[in-house]
């Protein structure tokens, strides 16, 4: 390959290597989870979620899931082992956010991660 071939290639791959870099996530941060949002909850590593106990309030529910690990995560809303309603949510990889909107009357329940392998990870959930 001459040099003028080369040092095209090599800006070509420069180039390529930028724009997959700018592309390569979409961190969820406070700026970018709607003020609508009644409930928070964030998968981190070593299969957990960030809190032990979740509390919102009963009636429509909108939660934010956001992914602060490196791998794919699920949530799905459990009472006595039970999947409630047809909300799951899915985030494949860090800084990934999906929402979605349950309805829940007053009790206490469970979020739990449907990845086959997490089935630790799991956190209860008050509602009042």
């Amino acid at each position: 390959m001459s040099r003028p071939s080369f040092r095209i290639v090599l800006a070509s791959v420069a180039v390529s290597l930028m724009a997959l870099t700018g592309c390569s996530s979409s961190n969820a941060t406070p700026e970018t989870i709607p003020a609508t949002v009644d409930l928070e909850v964030r998968a981190i590593s070593g299969l957990r979620f960030d809190k032990s106990l979740y509390e919102a309030t009963a009636g429509d529910i909108e939660i934010a899931y956001i992914n602060d690990d490196t791998i794919r995560h699920t949530l799905i809303v459990l009472q006595d082992d039970t999947k409630v309603g047809t909300l799951e949510l899915a985030v494949n990889k860090r800084g990934d956010l999906d929402i979605g909107t349950i309805n829940l009357p007053a009790g206490n329940y469970s979020v739990f991660c449907t990845v086959p392998g997490h089935q630790n990870m799991k956190a209860d959930l008050t509602v009042k």
